[in-house]
């Protein structure tokens, strides 16, 4: 993970202060968040609990109702005053590592988990902003999921500048076609899909589903994407060999792979921004 700007993290912090995500399979594993780390602490101990979703102001975590995490979460003060409590979190580092920290909080709501008289879900208010380790963290997929709708069909054309930014191992991919996989060549990559080069006719290629596999590292991953197959033209002057494009299902892009994407076009922004900065100052310095 790289260290973000003071400036960066604000951004995140104001932008997204109230976006909440909820810690599916998918973003546990994204965001490499160790599930059996994370526990609810106050002064009279510290107990294991399920974490549901968070956001910078707030989390929402899940307890038994027979646990001491809910007696201690429940009772109040002579005054009638909820505790102060910190929640606990740890995220695996590239190097293996854990990052731990806590999140001071107050109990805002108790209620039911779905019906269920075992489980209740506790809203805890965050007393302060929360570390910039977790902004950082949270920041970058709350960015890409952002970006992943408002730069979709922002094409990125493979080359070996874009392939080392993006981290892609190669530009060769799979793209398994009626279950039959074939080795391609990756043309332009966007959030919402891919051109590529394979062998092929191209009129038993248009319309059919696909599943893209590409391959990164930083870290060493293997996504597979589905989509559909909309349109495939021959290469000129071959009969065998055709370019397809492949519009990706929306809602089954991965989370590494937006990751990815989003690192590559935010990091082309800067530098255009950085590039245009230095003209202007270079032009200031002229008159």
């Amino acid at each position: 993970m790289g260290i973000l700007t003071t400036q960066k993290l604000t951004e995140f912090y104001d932008q997204y202060r109230d976006s909440e995500i909820t810690y599916t399979k998918d973003i546990i594993r994204t965001l490499k968040l160790d599930p059996r780390q994370v526990y609810v602490k106050c002064a009279s101990g510290q107990w294991p609990c399920i974490l549901n979703s968070t956001s910078y102001l707030l989390a929402r975590i899940i307890v038994g109702t027979k646990s001491g995490a809910f007696t201690a979460l429940t009772e109040k003060d002579a005054n009638g005053n909820v505790p102060t409590i910190n929640l606990r979190l740890s995220f695996f580092q590239e190097d293996g590592q854990l990052m731990t920290f806590f999140i001071s909080a107050k109990v805002s709501k108790m209620t039911p988990y779905m019906n269920s008289k075992d489980l209740a879900i506790a809203t805890l208010s965050f007393t302060q902003r929360p570390p910039d380790d977790f902004i950082e963290v949270t920041g970058r997929l709350l960015e890409a999921n952002a970006n992943a709708i408002r730069r979709r069909d922002e094409r990125i054309i493979i080359n070996e500048d874009s392939k080392r930014k993006l981290g892609l191992v190669k530009e060769e991919c799979v793209v398994i076609v009626q279950g039959v996989p074939r080795h391609c060549i990756l043309r332009d990559i966007s959030f919402s899909g891919a051109k590529v080069i394979l062998i092929g006719l191209s009129q038993f290629l248009s319309g059919k589903e696909a599943v893209v596999r590409i391959e990164f590292e930083n870290p060493d991953e293997i996504v597979s994407i589905r989509g559909n197959i909309v349109s495939a033209d021959l290469i000129e002057g071959r009969k065998d060999i055709c370019s397809a494009s492949i519009k990706f299902d929306e809602n089954a892009v991965p989370l590494a792979y937006k990751l990815h994407v989003n690192a590559y076009l935010t990091s082309v922004r800067k530098a255009q921004l950085s590039a245009t900065e230095q003209i202007a100052q270079q032009r200031n310095a002229q008159v």
